[in-house]
């Protein structure tokens, strides 16, 4: 697999972000609404990249395919997601200072493109990655949640110790295999390191889970938030999400929380001279120390 543009295209970088309310996700499928959609088919349309067919009808040019950071799940927020497309050269040379606001003028409400560049030599938006940041935000008010905030906090009725959560949060970090706290996908390994992992309340009382990684795996994030409220409302000490990890199997008791509370907030790149050899690590298959040879794609990874 190569990172080389096409001949005759330019590698265009967008960062964006949406409201994953009304959103199947991002990735597309049939008869769904999803990011990756309403975005391409935005491009197509103002860059007037469209054919038509023998009956006169537009027909969606398939050279608009966008590749992204990390695929979010149905009701999955994004502020800081990024995503690269290959377009024609000249096409971007005649209208590739206007395509911001153009998109402005043709994207829903509930997504935006907030920056339109030429990406450096070997940026790759999916495997250039070395980190994604995620939140995931909850209120143990026992009134609830803010209605102007339903759609992006999870209301949990009981009260939250955010030391223990902390606590719990410490025997997490680090390289693990993290097959407990994933949902399995044939051929991907679900070895991923976990940089950060830190709970905070704010002064409105809701608590905010700050999540980063090199990658996740399908569930991760949601996945660890379940089982540190169980910590954190007083049903399993700190110690049992370390425990859960090390068994290396799914516990009936680890909750994967609603979509609606985690937001993706930041995606980190390295320097421009560095893309290439972090494109070709990430697409290593990875092991942890001594486990021999692992399976699938190491860091290049998905959804929280």
């Amino acid at each position: 697999m190569t990172d080389a543009v096409p001949p005759g295209k330019v590698r265009v970088r967008l960062d964006l972000s949406y409201d994953g309310k009304d959103f199947s996700g991002w990735a597309r499928q049939r008869g769904r609404r999803t990011v990756q959609q309403e975005i391409e088919d935005a491009v197509r349309v103002v860059l007037r990249l469209g054919r038509r067919d023998g009956d006169g009808d537009e027909i969606a040019d398939a050279a608009v395919e966008l590749t992204v950071a990390g695929r979010t799940d149905a009701g999955v927020h994004a502020r800081g997601q990024v995503a690269h497309v290959d377009l024609p050269e000249p096409v971007w040379a005649e209208h590739g200072g206007q395509l911001l606001r153009r998109l402005a003028g043709r994207l829903p409400m509930d997504v935006r493109v907030w920056r339109v560049a030429a990406a450096p030599e070997h940026f790759n938006a999916r495997f250039s990655a070395i980190w994604r940041r995620y939140s995931y935000r909850v209120s143990d008010h026992p009134g609830g949640v803010d209605p102007l905030l339903r759609t992006h906090v999870l209301w949990h009725n009981w009260p939250l110790d955010v030391d223990a959560m902390n606590a719990a949060a410490q025997h997490l970090l680090g390289e693990h295999d993290f097959a407990a706290y994933c949902k399995k996908r044939e051929g991907a390994t679900t070895i991923r390191t976990l940089q950060r992992l830190h709970w905070e309340r704010h002064p409105d009382g809701v608590l905010e889970a700050t999540v980063q990684a090199d990658a996740f795996c399908h569930n991760m994030v949601r996945s660890l938030v379940g089982a540190m409220l169980f910590v954190g409302d007083g049903h399993r000490p700190p110690e049992w999400p370390g425990e859960v990890l090390a068994k290396q199997v799914r516990d009936s008791a680890v909750h994967v929380v609603r979509p609606h509370g985690l937001t993706l907030e930041e995606v980190g790149y390295p320097p421009d001279g560095e893309l290439a050899a972090r494109n070709s690590a990430a697409r290593n298959r990875r092991s942890l120390p001594g486990a021999g040879t692992g399976t699938g794609v190491s860091r290049a990874g998905c959804c929280g």
